[in-house]
């Protein structure tokens, strides 16, 4: 066993080796006998002299092309990795190589929409278990459900995914939505007009773009129709193709609501639909849609369903302990004690 690192200049050559949820990676794996893995802004392959030496062959040739300029389609890019020639025949496949499948939703049609010359996306990696089930599930179904308490990295995560499709070209635009309810306030004391008293409700989403991407990038992806962040009454009657779109905050819509929601799919999208059940601002009586939604759906396929616990809480350490302290009863008045 040998281990072999090769440089990489940008986050942007990691995404072109490791391919959209780390498909070219998975396929190299299952192509060769090795590990591959991205380490301190390096690439690691670690493996048989003889399966290490032709994968770093096979990735080298890539990158050089990457690093000249040339503009490479996914199917190009497989071609090379995947191929045991490296030369004129990745650019044109051999007719005894097999054809490698695409996944279903990839568009193969002109370059990605979220230009990655020009938007730089910040890594990220799961950090639990339940994180990294809940990133492979968004790459295998259409639908994906994250359940959980907060700080367990549902919406953020969503986000990272979808900004990652987006790049890959495996979709035109992200859409992100929230329900507007009233948690315990009143919207229309709220000053100014009907946008200004949205953006309170819409705030947290712009603050998961604003940490994966630079923020002056995100007001010219609006304008130009790539992200779109809207509240949910905004999807009525609306059909969602070629799209990635996130449902925050699921646990605020009604069953009616989540029915219109989820019936926007449409061709080429997929969906992740974020929430915590336990901490809903609907009105007493009113079923919970996300609930609803995810035992009536749960078992089909294509459908995805991920609950997160405490464990998986990555904010400040004592939002785990809050969490943990509400799920059980409150303190008796003898408990009382003032910490000094």
């Amino acid at each position: 066993m040998i281990e072999l690192t090769i440089p990489l200049r940008s986050h942007d050559e990691a995404i072109l080796v490791l391919g959209p949820y780390d498909r070219y990676a998975k396929l190299l794996r299952q192509s060769l006998d090795l590990e591959l893995y991205t380490r301190g802004g390096s690439l690691r392959l670690k493996g048989v002299e003889g399966d290490v030496a032709e994968a770093n062959r096979r990735i080298e040739h890539l990158l050089g092309k990457a690093r000249k300029g040339r503009k490479l389609e996914p199917r190009d890019i497989e071609a090379i990795l995947l191929e045991p020639s490296g030369d004129a025949k990745s650019e044109a496949r051999s007719e005894s190589a097999p054809e490698v499948q695409r996944p279903s939703t990839y568009l193969g049609h002109g370059e990605p929409s979220l230009d990655g010359a020009q938007v730089r996306m910040r890594a990220v990696e799961p950090r639990s278990a339940n994180q990294r089930q809940y990133l492979e599930s968004i790459e295998r179904n259409a639908l994906v459900f994250g359940l959980g308490p907060a700080g367990t990295g549902k919406t953020y995560l969503a986000v990272a995914a979808a900004l990652r499709a987006m790049r890959s070209g495996l979709v035109r635009r992200l859409i992100i939505t929230r329900p507007v309810v009233e948690a315990g306030e009143h919207l229309g004391f709220l000053p100014g007009d009907l946008q200004a008293k949205l953006n309170p409700y819409l705030r947290p989403v712009y603050d998961a773009l604003s940490n994966l991407m630079r923020g002056e990038d995100i007001p010219r992806l609006e304008e130009g129709g790539v992200i779109e962040i809207a509240p949910l009454a905004y999807m009525r009657g609306r059909t969602l193709s070629n799209a990635f779109v996130i449902l925050d905050e699921g646990q605020n819509t009604t069953p009616s609501q989540m029915k219109m929601f989820l019936t926007r799919l449409g061709e080429n999208s997929r969906m992740v639909v974020t929430g915590d059940p336990s901490q809903s601002d609907l009105e007493h009586g009113n079923h919970n849609g996300l609930v609803d939604a995810v035992g009536r759906l749960r078992g089909f396929e294509g459908v995805g369903s991920v609950e997160f616990d405490v464990r998986d809480i990555v904010r400040h350490p004592l939002v785990e302990q809050i969490v943990r302290a509400y799920e059980g009863p409150p303190r008796s008045r003898g408990d009382d004690r003032v910490v000094r």
